[in-house]
């Protein structure tokens, strides 16, 4: 944290070589989430830089309440919905229903929805056609959903630091993460064979 304090005052202070050195310790993280939030390969490069430089603007008001990887993380989200809700896109769709469907109905869990023992999606990358149709049954997902799977399994963010980039609480990321990797099991299971989705 003592790095990072003294890297964003260089910044601050004007030190150009000193943002390109954010950048460089940040672009994956920015990449992950533009590129899995928008679709259109061509916005992507803009959006991207379109977060440094909002970074950059506001990198002086930067108080340290979150982690810096946080923060930014924070600002690229906000900037995919800002880009999403302009192009119209649908945001949340509820394709998975609510844990309870009436007040007096007993809220299953995910996981208990689930059947069975084979891997969850991220476990299947077995070959390349797998690895293909599971990249683009991805990219099919509401954009929130492919943000909270890309920063918990590539970043490996906690429940807690994707809440806050997302601005929902934990057991919401929590109920997120399951639905996805649901919607993807059920998915690779219409396509694929349970054996031929064993390691």
């Amino acid at each position: 944290m003592q790095a990072e304090k003294e890297l964003i005052d260089k910044i601050v202070a004007g030190d150009a070589q000193a943002f390109r050195v954010l950048v460089e310790n940040y672009q994956r993280l920015v990449c992950h989430v533009v590129f899995r939030m928008v679709a259109n390969e061509a916005d992507r490069e803009e959006l991207c830089q379109e977060v440094f430089v909002k970074i950059y603007q506001h990198l002086k008001n930067f108080n340290f309440q979150s982690k810096l990887s946080t923060w930014i993380a924070r600002i690229a989200y906000n900037t995919c919905i800002n880009y999403l809700k302009k192009k119209k896109a649908p945001l949340y769709d509820d394709l998975a229903g609510t844990e309870a469907d009436s007040p007096g109905d007993r809220a299953v869990s995910f996981i208990e929805s689930v059947p069975g023992e084979l891997p969850l999606p991220d476990e299947f990358a077995v070959n390349r056609e797998i690895r293909l149709f599971l990249h683009e049954a991805i990219s099919e997902l509401p954009p929130q959903y492919r943000a909270i799977l890309t920063l918990y399994h590539l970043d490996e963010m906690s429940y807690k630091e994707i809440g806050e980039i997302i601005n929902l609480p934990e057991g919401t990321v929590k109920s997120y993460l399951f639905r996805a990797r649901k919607l993807l099991k059920e998915r690779m299971l219409e396509k694929y064979s349970a054996e031929e989705l064993l390691p």
